[in-house]
């Protein structure tokens, strides 16, 4: 949280967090397949399962009572369920998790494999089911919800954080604001923190939030709504006046999705064989595969440099699942 508590030092006592090992991500200039590009590399966000899921946990799970279980949804192959339950039992803390059937491949399949090795797995038929299961489960009051994806306005402030982090670098390396930063787009948590961190930087850069969920899920509606929420809490934290979010900086691709979530598509296939070709970090069907063939494409029409592709996905456990890529990840850690 360096970046964020040197403007707004009063979110040292305001923001509550864990150690989750979370430290500055490099920002990479590649030449992939013919494209220049800078890599913001989230998927180093923590020693064990980084990504960004790990930035927005670091302060979600700040929030968990002593004893209490932690409860989430997520798809079969959820990377989002894998770190709650990873991050989860390093703190000790108990998770449950309730899924629903998606199309697969074979990180989901090592990732629900995974998954249920750390956490309780209850299937689900439908994503109507889980959220009634987990409906029913939190009446009880015994368990600490985190909604899908941790798409909340607190985890999101740790996405505000990355792009404060990303603009001390462009400094540093005396380089120009992007045009575009390239980020997935499910849930939305990701895309919304970078609005609102773009805000306080004074960029004029462009998030372009790569559909990877129905529409229903992921739509400008609902990104800015939790982007307006998210400067809201930070304001209120901070104690200062944040500036304005724009709207118009937000912009979705919807060609990508592929009709299915985690359906496979030839543009996916190929960046993912790009990034193989190019010896870059692994890459996953459901999202990053995704976001990087159009983030390609961009660069491939701004040989400038100026897109910005943010990788959220950690793939460096998965040689240990027996898909050929990355390095372990055990309920004790590396």
């Amino acid at each position: 949280m360096r970046a964020l508590l040197a403007r707004f030092p009063h979110l040292g006592a305001t923001l509550p967090r864990v150690d989750l090992g979370v430290a500055e991500t490099p920002l990479e200039e590649w030449q992939v397949a013919g494209a220049t590009l800078l890599v913001k590399r989230d998927d180093l966000s923590a020693p064990v399962l980084g990504g960004n899921k790990a930035r927005a946990l670091e302060l979600l799970l700040a929030e968990v009572p002593p004893g209490r279980r932690v409860l989430t949804v997520g798809a079969t192959g959820s990377t989002h369920a894998l770190a709650v339950a990873r991050h989860g039992a390093r703190l000790g803390l108990a998770v449950s998790v309730i899924t629903w059937p998606q199309e697969t491949h074979d990180v989901a399949d090592a990732t629900s494999r995974r998954l249920a090795s750390l956490a309780a797995v209850t299937a689900a038929g439908s994503v109507g089911g889980a959220y009634l299961r987990a409906g029913f489960r939190r009446l009880s009051r015994r368990v600490h919800w985190i909604p899908a994806g941790g798409s909340a306005p607190l985890g999101a402030i740790g996405q505000v954080n990355a792009v404060l982090e990303m603009c001390d670098q462009l400094d540093r390396a005396g380089r120009p604001a992007p045009d575009t930063l390239v980020v997935p787009l499910g849930t939305g948590g990701t895309a919304a923190g970078l609005l609102v961190g773009l805000a306080i930087a004074g960029l004029p850069t462009r998030v372009l939030g790569v559909r990877v969920v129905p529409a229903a899920v992921a739509n400008r509606t609902r990104v800015l709504r939790l982007a307006r929420r998210t400067r809201a809490l930070l304001a209120r934290l901070a104690e200062e006046r944040l500036p304005p979010l724009l709207g118009d900086r937000l912009e979705i691709e919807q060609g990508a999705y592929g009709g299915g979530y985690g359906r496979a598509t030839a543009e996916a296939r190929s960046a993912l064989q790009a990034m193989r070709d190019a010896g870059g970090p692994p890459l996953d069907l459901t999202y990053s595969a995704k976001a990087f063939a159009v983030a390609l494409d961009r660069a491939r029409r701004s040989p400038d440099g100026r897109v910005v592709f943010w990788l959220t996905f950690d793939g460096r456990w998965l040689a240990g699942a027996g898909t050929g890529t990355g390095s372990d990840l055990s309920p004790r850690g590396r």
